[in-house]
């Protein structure tokens, strides 16, 4: 089942199910993208969360309740089930010091060497649930229990463009220079805001992400393939 609410004069928001659940952000995704190919010429945008999808609209050329029945519609047609290709890409990142800088203070914390940290953290397949919090910041899940933990007490007021970081049970990246209270453990060359390209955003909900460790000396040589529209990321369908 799904709830539909007014989200200003302009907006709707669709509420699933409230947990964090991959089958739920399927039926997210799968609904978010047949709500645009239905309604393209109404529809200024359309953003999936976890378990919720949030609508704007053009009130003049459609109304809120004639584009909720619409929505009721195609979640009981079975538009939030269908099977979709994902996108894997693998998302090469650099754990030196010089950019992890909570990685040895997390170590210690857990009497790791380095090496241990990144293990753990490359080894999982991640899913991308949402983008939010800055435009093209990418929230992953889930960490493995052990890397799970709670954001830093005092916030740091800059974080680094492209930092790897960890809070909770997920893993993130931000995609600008921003205030942030994750841990930042790594950073990856990879541009995530795309602003010449349609999409915009390098990652979109639904993605697998495999992290990939490399190392400084890799990073240098990526950054700057990345710079000149050289570098060429590794991406299947599955």
């Amino acid at each position: 089942m799904i709830e539909i609410k007014r989200f200003g004069d302009q907006g709707l928001l669709v509420n699933f199910e409230q947990k964090i659940d991959p089958a739920i952000n399927d039926k997210v995704i799968a609904l978010s993208e047949a709500v645009r190919t239905q309604f393209s010429a109404a529809i200024r945008f359309v953003i999936p969360a976890y378990c919720s999808l949030t609508i704007q609209y053009d009130p003049g050329l459609v109304s809120f309740q004639v584009l909720s029945s619409h929505i009721h519609r195609l979640f009981k047609k079975g538009k939030g089930d269908q099977a979709r290709k994902t996108r894997h890409l693998v998302v090469p990142v650099c754990y030196d010091p010089v950019f992890g800088l909570d990685i040895e203070d997390f170590c210690q914390t857990k009497a790791w060497e380095t090496a241990e940290l990144i293990r753990r953290h490359v080894e999982p397949l991640y899913r991308v649930y949402m983008l939010g919090f800055l435009p093209g910041f990418v929230y992953m899940g889930k960490l493995p229990e052990t890397l799970q933990c709670k954001r830093r007490s005092t916030p740091r007021l800059r974080v680094p463009e492209r930092s790897v970081a960890i809070a909770g049970a997920q893993t993130g990246i931000y995609p600008s220079e921003a205030p942030g209270g994750w841990h930042i453990i790594g950073r990856t060359p990879l541009a995530l805001m795309r602003p010449q390209e349609e999409e915009g955003f390098l990652f979109k909900a639904g993605d697998q992400v495999q992290f990939k460790s490399i190392t400084l000396e890799q990073y240098q040589e990526i950054e700057v393939q990345v710079e000149q529209g050289l570098y060429v990321l590794e991406t299947s369908y599955v």
